[in-house]
């Protein structure tokens, strides 16, 4: 199946796109299942058991939540953050559920929820989500996979993926193909990459423009708040103290990359207090896209709107390739494959807005994930705060630096961005398990909550 660039930008909320976003998806998928199969007026209860690494980290990921809240119907790019907490204080109180079009159903979150640390077989994290009737028979049962991103594919189109059939312009599988259809047809990839969106040209530019407003309400939101994110680890906010130091203080030669770090900063942060966010490509790697467009803005001469769309546009085909060919999750690759492709794409479209050629395109993203390959992803507490936050703001930098590096050459270059994603993806494969997103190894293993 073709990803475009709303999927690989949706907006949700936050702490994680495959924890949060993705099985919010998934069981209200599951009640559509039930209505389909007309079975939803006649369940009494619903039982959810989150495998892998959804059982891992369900609680300091948000999944727990996630899941009844998208048992009640609600969706990540609607749902009130505030609300969302209050309704589910309420669920918990009353242990009643309500099913959206259906029946109330008594619900313990606590008990029929399940956590299971074992793994099934085609992703880690796996959902079963099983309806019950009054005489305790199984009403309907199905299999979920929160593959990375927000995406979720049920046991079916885990066995048998669907094949896209539209005919796109340019069809892509590779960055050598990617480059050599920019340079064939004498177009940026910006402009390849909008040839293949669903939508007119201006449908697929407003709907990027308000991407990026929400990029930017999530920055603004993050730089008024302060005090501590949620979760036993009581982490400090810092983005809000360290933009009013840098405000104070413009003449630092470091000023520009300075604000790239708080604004990173700040969109983690709320991410981390389950806010409002945009997944680029995911929620652990959500502020790295959002900080450099706005180093784009406010430090390059000439930065415009079209200047912001072509920018998405680019990084989204380049996260095009990044799911396609690997992987952008961190409970299968670890975190290369978030904050790691992240990088990539954030420096493929700062490249492409600062004048790139297709192959200085591809070379600024190569260097973005060469540097990250092998990220583990080891969230301390199971929170995605420690190292998540700061690994952004670090990300994002890197950004910069690399697609400054391919601008200064003339797009040769010895390790293809191809190469670097089957590495990326080897790599993945290779690493063990507790490196992935199950707070049982690295950082998460070794220092002490307190």
């Amino acid at each position: 199946m073709a990803v475009g660039v709303f999927e690989l930008f949706s907006i949700g909320i936050g702490p994680s796109s495959s924890h949060t976003v993705g099985p919010m998806r998934a069981a209200a998928r599951f009640v559509r299942h039930l209505t389909d199969a007309g079975v939803l007026g006649r369940t009494d209860g619903v039982r959810v058991e989150l495998f892998g690494s959804l059982g891992a980290t369900g609680h300091g990921h948000g999944t727990v939540g996630a899941v009844v809240l998208g048992l009640e119907g609600n969706a990540p790019e609607k749902v009130n953050p505030l609300a969302a907490r209050a309704r589910l204080e309420e669920i918990r109180a009353s242990s009643r559920l309500q099913l959206p079009d259906g029946p109330a159903i008594g619900f313990s979150v606590e008990t029929d929820i399940s956590l299971m640390l074992r793994t099934l077989d085609f992703h880690s994290n796996g959902m079963r989500f099983s309806a019950i009737g009054a005489d305790g028979g199984l009403l309907g049962e199905r299999t979920y996979f929160s593959v990375g991103g927000g995406f979720v594919v049920d046991e079916d189109e885990a066995a048998h993926p669907r094949l896209d059939e539209r005919e796109l312009p340019y069809r892509f599988g590779t960055a050598a193909e990617l480059v050599a259809l920019a340079e064939q047809h004498d177009i940026t990839i910006a402009e390849l990459m909008l040839r293949n969106e669903e939508g007119s040209p201006q449908e697929v530019r407003d709907g990027l423009l308000r991407i990026w407003s929400v990029m930017q309400q999530c920055v603004s939101t993050g730089l008024r708040a302060s005090g501590t994110l949620p979760g036993s680890l009581h982490v400090r906010r810092r983005a809000s103290s360290l933009a009013a130091a840098l405000e104070a203080d413009p003449t630092d030669p470091m000023y520009a990359m300075d604000w790239v770090t708080v604004y990173a900063l700040a969109v983690n942060e709320e991410n981390a207090a389950g806010g409002r966010i945009v997944t680029a490509p995911t929620n652990g790697a959500a502020g790295v896209i959002p900080a450099v467009l706005h180093y784009y803005r406010r430090f390059l001469p000439g930065a415009s709107d079209n200047g912001v769309v072509q920018f998405l546009l680019t990084a989204g085909a380049i996260g095009v390739l990044f799911k396609a060919n690997a992987s952008i999750s961190g409970a299968e690759v670890g975190c290369q494959g978030e904050v790691g492709s992240a990088c990539s794409m954030a420096a493929a479209g700062l490249a492409a807005v600062m004048g790139g050629t297709p192959a200085q395109i591809e070379n600024a993203a190569e260097i973005g994930i060469e540097h990250n390959l092998g990220l583990t992803c080891d969230p301390v507490g199971g929170l995605v705060q420690i190292p998540c936050i700061e690994r952004n703001a670090v990300a994002a930098v890197k950004a910069i630096t690399a697609a400054r590096m391919a601008l200064r050459g003339d797009g040769t270059h010895h390790v293809s961005l191809d190469t670097a994603i089957k590495t990326m993806r080897e790599t993945g494969a290779d690493m063990q398990d507790k490196y992935k997103e199950t707070s049982l190894g690295g950082l998460a293993l070794n220092v002490v909550e307190c």
